[in-house]
């Protein structure tokens, strides 16, 4: 007997329990408090700060947990107080720590830590973390204060900035509310700033220890580290006005270019779980497979054949993806890598190319490792492939493409992925990722110009780790930053994702979108895996992400029209006009139900919802939203995570 799946089972794949952040407040101001950070720091409950942690990591940028202790929280009106001690580390070091937050209702705060190494410990970064929010603040004025006394007046980038925009900091003021502004002063060491969105993170980030100096490093046993964040308000703050009960506005607007073909990623060592389960995949409608290939790996003509076959089987076109390993004798790789795609009968409409150099990060201030030459490469790809898109870019993420240029005049196309847990791996952070997806668009738009673009593949998780020697190994299938495999890729919160993810780029101008694969860490129906999986080990079937993509897919080349919504952090969707008529698809992104209501469409119109308490059915049904709809007539009310497909004549 199948036991029915607990409600977290259902929004996040696992059981694990996540920590509620408790609201701090002093007056009109507030934060939320979370395993010894703060979140969404707002005064009169407009948001000031995104961020203020302190945050320990090792030699591959993870983040560890921290494990709080002696917690102690005094609050009153006017005033809160909390301190507690805090250990960080793994079988091989450790690290402690104490914490002092202050909050005044005049909008003041004062975080300040001390740090000391029980052993020798080494970290890529060690001290506080600022979060600057992007919404409201991208390209808005800012007075920084270096750590040498200047004062400059200068600007939060629009456009995403590659490199550090502020450095050497000690202090920076900007506005938040009309006539009103927050300065942040950082004190106990020099901070610098990087521009997160880089990453899909939500935010601008202030961060200890400058790039320049040598990473990873040790804090010598005994060594103590000693830090703070002040942050004080200046000028009169006007309420938030509205409900911030009220529902959620969807509006269906013009029309905007064409749907974007969906795509899929197929690795090698997924090609049995795909071949299994073909007629499930094929029901997805992928136009294009991303077969990777990589020498190193082993892969090899079977490798490729197995994979053109499968795509092919999918009713989907091979995309290539290739490594070129060498660096003396990448022509040699070239060459040779062409004449093995010509014995295949050249079956990949496009070749994507990375040097094997390119798949690591290379950080501001570092000298970039051998590396053959972009444009030589490419001018040798057009031999060596004939009439075939050539796609150039990184097969990391946005960051990377941003900070090493791809030559543009040698390219067809140009690609990039994105991971939503780079940084955090909290339910929150993944899904407000979704909020720096238009500000990628915009500037990817800006770098590549009247070429087109195409991400993917692209899942919450990561494929590879460009920072560390690898992706965080997670046995225990938990949340946790820098994941591969993550649980949440068989709960509702991954459709929803992948609602959201996809409906910005598409209407950022991508021309065509990869969402993970489907088998796999990123797959969307249940398979064999050395890890976890509650519910479907016992009950085979597919995940929520499932439904998602099929319904997206469907929807290639369709008339693509503008959704707008009042809460796009909150709820997202994507319409587009097909042959049976308008079909909507909708996404709750938060934990919480939402109220929606619509306008610019019939008031009258066929609903179907894929939320927790249609889990179980939806997971023994493939067609599930196509077949488990009924007539609905006005506003309608989302589940946490849930997606909603509404189709009107």
């Amino acid at each position: 007997m199948v036991l029915e799946p607990s409600r977290a089972i259902c929004l996040f794949g696992t059981e694990e329990p996540v920590e509620q952040p408790r609201i701090l407040k002093a007056g009109p101001l507030s934060a939320e408090f979370e395993s010894g950070n703060l979140r969404y720091i707002k005064f009169h409950g407009v948001e000031m700060i995104r961020a203020l942690s302190y945050i320990v990591r090792d030699k591959n940028w993870g983040t560890y947990n921290p494990r709080l202790s002696a917690l102690k929280i005094d609050e009153s009106a006017e005033r809160f107080v909390v301190s507690y001690d805090a250990e960080a580390g793994d079988d091989t070091q450790r690290f402690t720590y104490s914490a002092t937050i202050t909050g005044s209702s005049d909008g003041s705060l004062r975080f300040e830590g001390t740090g000391t190494a029980l052993t020798d410990f080494l970290t890529n970064r060690t001290g506080f973390v600022v979060l600057h929010p992007i919404e409201g603040v991208a390209g808005s004025p800012a007075t920084v204060e270096h750590v040498d006394g200047r004062v400059v007046e200068t600007h939060f980038p629009s456009l995403i900035d590659p490199v550090q925009p502020m450095m050497n900091l000690r202090a920076i003021t900007h506005g938040f509310a009309s006539g009103a502004k927050v300065r942040c002063l950082m004190e106990g060491d020099t901070f610098e700033m990087e521009d997160q969105r880089n990453w899909t993170d939500a935010s601008y980030k202030t961060y200890v220890r400058p790039l320049a100096l040598p990473w990873p490093y040790t804090l010598a046993k005994g060594e103590t580290i000693v830090q703070s964040v002040s942050l004080s308000v200046t000028g009169a703050v006007q309420s938030l006005s509205g409900d911030a009960a009220s529902p959620i506005a969807i509006k269906l607007g013009a029309e905007h270019g064409t749907v974007p073909p969906l795509g899929v990623a197929l690795d090698p060592d997924d090609c049995a779980d795909v071949a299994s389960h073909l007629a499930l995949f094929k029901a997805v409608g992928a136009r294009h497979v991303i077969c990777h290939y990589d020498p190193s790996r082993g892969h090899d003509r079977a490798t490729l054949t197995k994979q053109v076959e499968l795509a092919r089987s999918l009713g989907a076109a091979p995309w290539l993806e290739a490594i070129v390993t060498r660096i003396e004798g990448w022509e040699e790789d070239i060459a040779a890598l062409g004449a093995l795609v010509d014995a295949l009968g050249r079956p990949f409409p496009v070749v994507m190319l990375s040097p094997a150099p390119d798949l690591k990060c290379t950080l501001p201030g570092s000298v970039w490792p051998p590396c053959p030459p972009a444009k030589e490469l490419f001018e040798e790809a057009r031999k060596a492939f004939g009439a075939a898109r050539l796609a150039g870019g990184m097969f990391s993420y946005f960051t990377e493409l941003n900070r090493k240029r791809p030559p543009l005049d040698a390219l067809d196309l140009v690609s990039f992925t994105t991971s939503a847990m780079v940084h955090a791996g909290d339910d929150r952070s993944v899904t407000e990722s979704l909020e720096a997806i238009p500000h990628i668009a915009r500037s990817v738009s800006a770098l590549v110009g009247a070429r087109p673009w195409a991400v993917g593949p692209s899942a919450i998780g990561m494929r590879d780790n460009p920072y560390g020697a690898e992706v965080a190994k997670n046995p225990n299938d938990i949340r946790q930053a820098m994941n591969r495999n993550d649980p949440r890729q068989r709960g509702l919160l991954a459709a929803a994702f992948d609602i959201g993810y996809f409906a910005h780029m598409a209407y950022g101008g991508a021309s065509a979108i990869a969402l993970g694969g489907l088998a796999g860490p990123f797959g969307c129906v249940r398979d064999q895996t050395p890890w976890p999986q509650p519910y479907y080990d016992h009950a085979d079937g597919v995940f929520p992400v499932y439904h998602a993509r099929r319904a997206l897919g469907a929807l290639a080349g369709a008339r693509l029209h503008h959704v707008t919504s009042s809460k796009p952090r909150d709820v997202m969707g994507i319409a587009a006009k097909t042959a049976g008529g308008l079909e909507m698809l909708l996404a709750n992104l938060t934990g919480e139900p939402q109220e929606i209501t619509l306008s610019g469409m019939s008031d009258d119109f066929h609903l179907s919802q894929l939320d927790a308490a249609h889990f179980v059915t939806a997971a023994q049904k493939p067609d599930f939203l196509e077949t488990h709809a009924y007539a609905a007539r006005g506003a309608i009310t989302l589940d946490a995570y849930a997606v909603a497909r509404i189709r009107s004549a």
